[in-house]
């Protein structure tokens, strides 16, 4: 079963929101098929430790406008990878260095993404892919 309405309501905003604030290579996965604990992954890369923190209170300030609120906030502290769990969405918002190293969207290849609006999908023109 396909990620809920709901969900993918919320990942185009968590998406949006991130990339407000300048996240790159941001994407979505539809991980609903292989996780029965949420519907979506939302992925988003910062270059430094300030810039992942703001990120993430973007996103959470996004969404808990549209009544989501998350139910645990994990890396804070350290500031290179912040977890945002809305339940129905996932939200990782990591230095680009971890990005790499934990490649998250290797791991979940086969999970369908989730087609973002043009300035929501973001891609960091450096990269390579």
């Amino acid at each position: 079963m396909p990620a809920s309405e709901r969900a993918r309501e919320l990942v185009v905003q968590a998406a949006a929101a991130a990339s407000d604030k300048l996240a790159t290579d941001v994407i979505a996965l539809d991980v609903s098929d292989q996780l029965y604990i949420t519907d979506a992954f939302v992925l988003a890369s910062a270059p430094n430790e300030r810039q992942v923190r703001t990120i993430a209170d973007a996103v959470e300030e996004r969404l808990l406008g549209h009544g989501a609120k998350p139910v645990r906030r994990e890396g804070e502290r350290e500031g290179r990878w912040v977890l945002l769990d809305f339940i129905d969405v996932v939200v990782h918002v990591q230095h680009a260095e971890e990005r790499e190293y934990y490649s998250l969207e290797r791991l979940w290849k086969d999970c369908p993404a989730i087609e973002l609006p043009a300035p929501a999908a973001t891609a960091d023109p450096g990269a390579e892919g």
